[in-house]
């Protein structure tokens, strides 16, 4: 009887530690939040301060709402042997949630905070430009349709591409343990095709010759908060996606236990990843353009953070270094291709979330090492073989999961987006109108400046006023909308 009720004692301990992991770990995603709202006001112009401000505040609402209602449903719906590997077809307004077999309501806060998240991101792309109204409907249909579909797939246990599926594609199933595809890459190429659609901001670019002018945000003090915060929410991000700790793995299978130790793991190689990138753009910023630049640094340690979140569990902390090295140099050849296509992204969220996030799947790909993938995926089981990294000598398998998932996700992403983001467009409910746009969207659209005694300063490369009626570039963007 004592033997039983000891027991019965430890699994209740356990139960409850599982169950209170995830939902502090929601809590430091949510952080997030505030990290993004912080960079993204500072990496914008001041008049568009409140604008920017808002459409974060306005991803947690709408997200709350609309994932509650069938957002969770799609991403984590079952029906047993009759389920979809496309889309998911329970748990509409968490009905049946909480239950014994599958989800609680600690693991729904937690999924919420991540869909906002993917909201955030595409933010970022088309700030500044974007009539309030029409951002509404996008954060709704990304975070209540779009972005689950792609969870469905990636991290429900029957997804097609699932890894925890009976049948895994190339028998291994995609990782993509935190979401560098399913969160990063989905916001990166939804704001792609908002920035692509709308154009880059009035004077960006000169419409004669195409020479590009920098537009800084106004505020680098929030830019390194806001980045600093993000920094500290991914130690949720990442690590919290064990959701479970408390899991043992065999004695003879790996002498240190249990998921415990690989939620240490991936706090380092997140730590890691994100720091080597930092460090090499800014040094390689620094050789392109001559200075030091802190705006330069915190977009490379965010690139570092995007590109493990993919692998962040499943390799070891050396490998971390070789992640973050390779995507400072992805973020800083797409930052220089965008400046030579004419692409404006205020925040560079499509070349760093989209990019790096893409170049994340690769590299868990290329360097998962076996007997973390076994531990992750099969809780460190005896006997269990599974496809892992190319370069670990793992075969094609997971690689080839990877690039299915990366080219599933774009091409997703772009047939439901892009025709929402034309259609908007068309109907000039996408971008607001030029003078307004002029005047900034604080004043125009909502009433008043974020500071106290505001007055817009004129751009420093710019010494008169960038624009009059007789400009060409407002010429061409007001003909278009009177069009």
């Amino acid at each position: 009887m004592a033997v039983s009720i000891s027991h019965s004692w430890e699994t209740s301990v356990a139960d409850s530690i599982n169950s209170i992991y995830p939902i502090f770990s929601a809590y430091l995603v949510f952080v997030m939040q505030i990290g993004f709202a912080m960079l993204c006001a500072g990496s914008v112009r001041a008049k568009s301060t409140l604008n920017i401000m808002l459409t974060n505040v306005a991803d947690a609402v709408i997200g709350a709402i609309s994932y509650y209602l069938f957002g969770f449903a799609f991403a984590f719906g079952t029906a047993g042997a009759h389920s979809n590997p496309f889309i998911g077809t329970t748990f509409f307004a968490l009905k049946d949630i909480p239950n014994e077999s599958s989800y609680g309501y600690s693991y729904f806060l937690y999924q919420w905070a991540f869909a906002i998240a993917a909201a955030g991101i595409a933010s970022g792309s088309i700030a500044e430009r974007t009539q309030f109204g029409a951002y509404l409907i996008f954060s709704t249909f990304l975070t209540g349709f779009v972005y689950p579909v792609v969870v469905h797939w990636v991290w429900s246990s029957v997804g097609w591409l699932s890894p925890n599926s009976s049948t895994p594609l190339f028998g291994s199933g995609a990782i993509d343990f935190a979401g560098s595809g399913v969160v990063h890459l989905v916001g990166g190429v939804a704001g792609l095709w908002g920035s692509l659609i709308e154009g880059p901001r009035l004077g960006r670019f000169d419409v004669l010759s195409g020479k590009p002018f920098p537009i800084r945000g106004h505020n680098p003090t929030l830019v390194v908060l806001g980045t600093f915060l993000l920094w500290f929410g991914w130690f949720g991000f990442n690590p919290g996606s064990f959701t479970k700790i408390l899991i043992s793995y065999p004695d003879d299978a790996h002498e240190d236990g249990g998921n415990w130790t690989g939620v240490g793991r991936t706090a380092v190689t997140t730590m890691l990843a994100g720091s080597t990138g930092s460090l090499v753009t800014l040094f390689g910023r620094r050789m392109l353009v001559g200075h030091w630049d802190v705006m330069d640094s915190c977009n490379g340690l965010l690139a570092g953070l995007v590109s493990i979140t993919s692998g962040c569990s499943v390799v070891e902390p050396s490998a971390a270094i070789i992640c973050g090295l390779c995507s400072a140099w992805v973020l800083i050849g797409l930052n220089a291709l965008a400046v030579r296509l004419g692409f404006d992204d205020p925040l560079e969220a499509a070349q760093l979330h989209g990019g790096c996030g893409a170049w994340g799947l690769i590299f868990t790909g290329l360097f998962a090492k076996e007997e973390l993938v076994i531990q992750v995926y099969d809780s460190g089981k005896i006997g269990v073989t599974r496809p892992f990294g190319l370069l670990m000598g793992g075969g094609w398998g997971l690689i080839g999961a990877q690039l299915a998932e990366l080219v599933a996700i774009v091409m997703w992403v772009s047939i439901t987006i892009a025709p929402l983001f034309y259609f908007l467009h068309r109907m000039k409910l996408l971008r607001i109108p030029v003078d307004e746009e002029l005047a900034g969207l604080d004043i125009s659209c909502h009433g008043g400046y974020a500071y106290i005694n505001h007055v817009q300063p004129e751009d420093n490369h710019h010494p008169e006023p960038l624009f009059s009626e007789s400009d060409a570039t407002y010429r061409s963007i007001q003909a278009e909308q009177h069009s």
